[in-house]
Order: structure tokens, then sequence, then C-alpha cells
């Protein structure tokens, strides 16, 4: 898809050269991805906030685990990062709330780039200032940018395409890619956090020369609505409003951020935050867990409506959750024993048990938006696969995806069978009641968790897997292990998530792109390395047109799917929360904002009045 044109808001000379060829820049408000922005230069502010909200209160919030860092750059790969982190930075660019992948200016006040996509133009501001009073300038978002792709895999695959970032004007910045066509190369540019360069380049307050490359605990400088007040290391989180802050102004900030004070709890677990919720010592909660959502909301407060139980509908985003197997692990190369394991798998059985009947499975890595594959693949999306036809599985191009279903003994039995038949086939036998593999190695597999949440659901799916004769153990360790572990594929079989949006792009390397497996902090926890995946990532991210790009993620979508790189598990629509009814938010809500806590929320004086704090 091609990123739409904003409504031109000046013509300027690009550089010296340029300028003697006649060529001109065309400056644009806002990008999006999907057509028009909805929003002309002029706007005033978005459809959905009040622009009379009043400013004051505190919002009480939870995270769970802990945390040691405040160090955004280095969070893929050191420390824990903190809750509130990332709020006292800002991007270029800000997104919409009820427009699909449609950005406006933030730091930067318009863009500019070539039909080609070779490159893009920021204009920052010129009033955008540090929280120091200092100007946020085009140095800064070169250093930014250099230090992100240095000491991050994430940033490094995002960002591979920008090859040159050099300053072109007092308050520009070029961003120069390795060749033209790829159209998201502009809009996530956008995204980019821009952080202080003097202040990195600084020194702290006893005298220390500060290092990007470390994890800190050091406040750091930003310049955005908030900054961190206060904090007790791995328990707490105080973030302020900034009162004179630069862009309270701005059509994009108007209405938004109207707390005093957010304040961050860290619980260890979700039992005991919830119980802390329901002592008031939090005004707001999210909730994951769907037997928690159904038997543990019917508190005194939630009768008598002090307290607000509600879901909010998740539109702008799918998601794959799975069991991931680690295939750096010799032991999973057999795609025949990992699809063994998703027959093993009874989800019905487990949604009426343990999630009241809430969830659905998930059939695709795009489930929840019209990216995901159905049926048999046509058109566009085969001639991809017909190029790749000796490099996928048969069954993309003859058997619709479908995970087994389960739900009562006969099911069961059926599915166990078919597993049991796909690992002789492997090679697979059971001796002294042990599965074991071609070479007589007993097959014996770690499953490991953080929480006893996912520690429950492991449980309940552990004795399918020990009746094929898998020997499993199921480790529980801390957050700070877990994501050491984690972080250094140190596991064999994991939980994990993928978010998506419905633009997929360069991100999709992170996911699974080969050269991501061997970068620690990567999100490919797979390990997937297949030329065929490859090459329909760089199909998706060179796409041309909107059609293209649905057809490249089918493609991949499917070609992922049979492979059984995850036996996918399951989701839900909406985003559960609680709250302590002393908030509101404007009416209608927008459609792509979830819960759009906090951002969007207001202290509401009226409602506190009758709902006293603890």
């Amino acid at each position: 898809m091609v990123p739409a044109l904003g409504t031109a808001a000046s013509l300027a000379p690009l550089d010296a050269a340029q300028a003697q060829a006649g060529e001109q820049l065309v400056w644009r408000h806002g990008l999006s991805l999907f057509g028009e922005v909805k929003y002309p230069a002029d706007f005033k502010r978005f459809d959905y906030v009040n622009p009379d909200a009043p400013k004051g209160g505190t919002a009480r919030m939870i995270s769970l685990g802990t945390f040691d860092n405040f160090n955004i750059v280095v969070m893929y790969v050191k420390g824990n990062i903190a809750a509130a982190a990332m709020l006292p930075y800002e991007t270029l660019m800000t997104r919409s709330q009820d427009e699909i992948s449609t950005e406006y200016g933030l730091l930067a006040e318009a863009a500019s780039y070539p039909d080609d996509y070779s490159w893009v133009i920021y204009r920052l501001r010129p009033e955008a200032r540090w929280h120091d009073g200092k100007p946020v300038t085009p140095e800064d978002v070169i250093f930014s940018l250099d230090v992100l792709k240095k000491n991050s895999p994430f940033y490094s695959s995002y960002y591979r395409h920008v090859i040159k970032t050099e300053k072109t004007g007092d308050r520009e910045v070029k961003f120069t890619f390795d060749g033209p066509g790829n159209r998201e190369l502009p809009h996530i540019v956008g995204e980019m956090i821009v952080l202080p360069k003097h202040y990195w380049e600084g020194t702290d307050a006893q005298g220390r020369k500060r290092d990007v490359t470390a994890t800190t605990l050091e406040p750091p400088l930003g310049s955005s609505p908030y900054r961190i007040k206060d904090f007790v290391p791995g328990r707490s989180i105080k973030v302020e409003r900034v009162k004179d802050y630069w862009g309270a102004n701005l059509p994009v900030r108007i209405g938004q951020n109207n707390f005093d004070e957010l304040q961050y709890e860290y619980f260890r677990d979700n039992q005991v935050a919830l119980e802390a919720f329901k002592a008031d010592q939090a005004d707001w909660i999210n909730e994951n867990s769907a037997k928690q959502w159904a038997t543990a909301y019917e508190f005194p407060a939630i009768v008598d409506k002090r307290a607000v139980k509600e879901e909010f509908p998740v539109r702008d985003s799918g998601r794959m959750q799975g069991f991931v197997f680690n295939l750096r692990r010799p032991q999973f190369q057999d795609a025949r024993l990992r699809r063994a394991f998703n027959y093993a798998f009874d989800f019905e059985e487990m949604n009426k048990q343990l999630f009241f009947g809430q969830y659905k499975r998930i059939n695709s890595y795009f489930e929840g938006t019209d990216l995901a594959c159905s049926g048999l693949p046509q058109g566009q999306e085969l001639e991809l696969l017909e190029a790749l036809r000796d490099k996928v599985p048969p069954e993309v191009f003859t058997t619709p995806y479908q995970n087994p279903v389960g739900g009562n003994p006969e099911n069961v039995r059926g599915n166990l069978r078919e597993a049991t038949k796909l690992l002789k086939d492997a090679g697979y036998e059971i001796k002294d009641r042990k599965l074991v593999d071609p070479a007589g190695k007993p097959v014996a597999i770690e499953m490991l968790v953080q929480d006893p949440s996912s520690e429950r659901i492991v449980l309940f799916y552990k004795p399918s897997l020990e009746r094929l004769g898998v020997t499993v153990t199921v480790r529980q360790v801390d957050n700070v292990q877990y994501e050491q572990r984690v972080r250094t594929f140190d596991y064999d079989i994991i939980t994990d998530t993928w978010g998506q949006s419905l633009s997929p792009g360069n991100e999709q390397r992170d996911f699974w792109g080969s050269k991501a497996a061997d970068e620690q902090g990567s999100k490919n926890a797979a390990g997937i390395k297949n030329p065929a995946i490859d090459q329909l990532i760089e199909k998706i991210i060179f796409a041309k047109d909107r059609a293209s790009l649905e057809a490249a993620t089918h493609a991949l979508d499917r070609v992922l799917l049979w492979n059984f790189y995850v036996v996918p598990q399951f989701t839900y629509p909406f985003a559960r929360s609680a709250r302590w009814d002393r908030f509101s938010h404007f009416e209608p809500f927008p459609k792509y904002a979830s819960t759009g806590w906090p951002t969007l929320w207001w202290y509401d004086a009226d409602k506190a009045a009758k709902v006293k704090r603890s």
C-alpha cells in the first residue's frame, strides 16, 4: 500500500544541488498507509478528545514483575525496563486513534519524500524543547537512530534500510534508504523515539559520564508531557505532568495527557495485584486471566457501581500467541514432531475448564485481521507461492490450514492417533513407555513459564504430551531469570505473543527472518531460518499496493502455519479492564484506541466525590 500525501503545507528547495536541478520539497503534515489522511493541515484537535478536559488528579496503575532500568536503548538486551520508561520521550510523528496507520507531526511539523520512497526529510518544530529548556535538534535525531540501531536488535532490524542520516537544514534531517520502493520507510522513521544527545554525552549528578549502552536508574531527560518524579527501585514509580510542556497546544496534544500524576505500583503476580485493586490501592487494572474475569470481580464496589468492569474492543491489531518451539535445539527440527504436539493440545477442553469458554482458537499469525489466510491460495498469492513451490510444505497448495479439534474423548483419541502416526512416520518409537527419537534418544522437554497463570495452562497441556511418551518438565522462574533466558534463547518451549498491525512491514524480519534468529533479544523466538519466509517478508515490505500486501501476507501466514513453528493458543477480541469510577473520557471513543488509558481520560471530580479513596 502507498502512503497518501497529506495536504501540502509548503514548497521549499531540498538542498543546494537539488535546488539547482529545479527540484522542490512537498511538505506533508500527515502520512497514511491507507489512503488520504483524515485531518487537514490546519486541524485544531482530534475528534475524539475533549479540548476542555480538566487537568489534575492522580491515576494509580498496576505493573507486574519488577524493574531495574530506565534506559530504553538497551531494553531488549539488558535489564528489566520500567513501565514508565517510554513516557518522557516523544517521536517525530504521533498516531491518530480514529484512523488506520496514520501519523501527524509531533516533534516534526512536516515530512517530505519522493514518489519512489528513496528518502525522507523531517522538519522539526522550532518550539520543540527538552525538559531542560534546550531545543530538540537534528543532531538529537541522528544520535538517536545511531544508538538505537547499534544497541537494539529490534531497531537494528526495523531500520536496517536507513543507510545515511544527515542534517540538511537548521531544523531538517534527511534519512536516505538503501533503495527505492519500500513504501513503509518514510512512515516508520516517523515512529522513532528521539533522545537528547547532549544529555547522554554529558555527566550525571555525581559527575560520572553517562553510558547509553548500559542500564541505569537515573530518571531520563525527555521532551514529553511527563517526566519521572520519584521511584523505589523494583517497586514503584511516580510520573508528573510537565506544567510548562512545550507542545501543550499542539493539535495532536489538545485534550490528552490530563493527569497531574501517574503512579505505577509493582506486584509479583496478578492475583496479588487484583486484591490491591479491590482494596482501592490502584485505580485501574487490566485483566488477562479469563478465570479471574469470570469469577473474581463480583466484589462490593462492582456491585454498588463504585467500580466499573468494562471490555474495550481491540480493532487495530491482530496477534499470534502460542507454545513456541526453539528450533535452535536439534530435537525440534522435524516438523512432524512439532505437528504432533499440536494434535496433543486439547484447546476446547482447556477453554471449557480453565477459561469459562471465553476464548477462540488462533488459526493465523494475523488472527483478527483481513490479513489472515483462508481457504486455498488463489490469484496473486498463488503466484507468489508457485515461485517457492520447492521451498514450502506441499500442503500449502492442497489443504486449508485448520487446527485439530478436541473437546470430547472421541476427538482426543483420534488426535492422539494422528500424532502417534506422525511420530512413527518420522522414525520415533516408544521404548519403556518413553518416546525416543530415531537416534534412540528420549524426547524430553522443559516448558518455561514466569507466573502461575501460565503454569496452569502448561500443566493442563502436560498430560497429553506425556500420553505420547514425551517427558515434560515445567519450570517457573522469576521475571528477571525469565527475561534473561528468553533474551539468550535458553529454553525448549515458551509461550510468546506477536502483535500485528493492520499494515505489516519491516518488523516481520525481526519476527521470522533468518538474520534475527541469531540476534539475542530479537522477537524470532522460534529461531526460524527459512529462505521462503525471508523472500515473502521482502514481498510484504516492498508491496506496491494494498492488494499486493494482502497477497504476500496471506502467503507468509500460510507458510508459517504449515511449518508448525508454534502450537497456536487462543485469543480474545476485547481488552478487559476494571476501574474505580473516578474518571471520564470523550464520546464517541475512537475506534482504534482500545482502552485509551490513561492518555484520553481525565480525573472527574464530580464522580470522585462519590467514590472516596481508601
